[in-house]
């Protein structure tokens, strides 16, 4: 049965948060804030936090820097995902990845869907792996950090959570 199995060791890893956006601060990042709260509580560790403006070349420096570190297992980022011309996100992180986890994005839109209805048509939140660097991109907004977090990264971040999960996949990310 799906779910978490609490007669399984909890693994930690480490992430890194990435907020995308030409306005936010560290002072009024909300969605970075609502992040680190919960994966920290979730029990992982966070291993980095950084703001990056709107530039390809910036944001993909950012996600590079963090894939070279093999003391961080995941990359989440907030913002940049949307449809307005200063949206980058997608375009910067997209080239990077080895595979692309395509169904994170079916199931992030299925969940907020029940939250903002149509308009999840507007998000182009994705994921992928990248050098064995688990990499998931969330819109900017909170409601979309709680949609992605709460009902779909959380789930797969928790080695206790059956049938299966990305934690324990990690240690063959590498196989050729």
């Amino acid at each position: 049965m799906a779910g978490i199995d609490e007669s399984l060791e909890f693994k930690s890893v480490s992430v890194a948060l990435l907020t995308v956006s030409d306005t936010r601060t560290r002072e009024n990042d909300t969605s970075g804030d609502l992040l680190q709260s919960r994966i920290e509580v979730a029990g992982h560790n966070v291993a980095a936090r950084e703001i990056v403006r709107d530039t390809i070349e910036g944001v993909r420096a950012q996600f590079q820097a963090w894939m070279d570190n093999p003391s961080i297992d995941v990359v989440i980022s907030t913002g940049g995902t949307g449809l307005t011309g200063r949206d980058i996100t997608v375009e910067a992180v997209t080239p990077l990845f080895d595979k692309v986890i395509d169904g994170f994005s079916v199931v992030f839109h299925q969940e907020s869907f029940k939250t903002i209805g149509l308009s999840t048509l507007q998000s182009r939140a994705c994921a992928g792996l990248a050098q064995g660097t688990i990499i998931f991109c969330l819109p900017g907004s909170n409601g979309a950090v709680k949609d992605g977090w709460d009902k779909v990264i959380s789930a797969q971040l928790d080695s206790r959570h059956r049938p299966c999960n990305m934690i324990d996949l990690m240690p063959r990310f590498g196989e050729v």
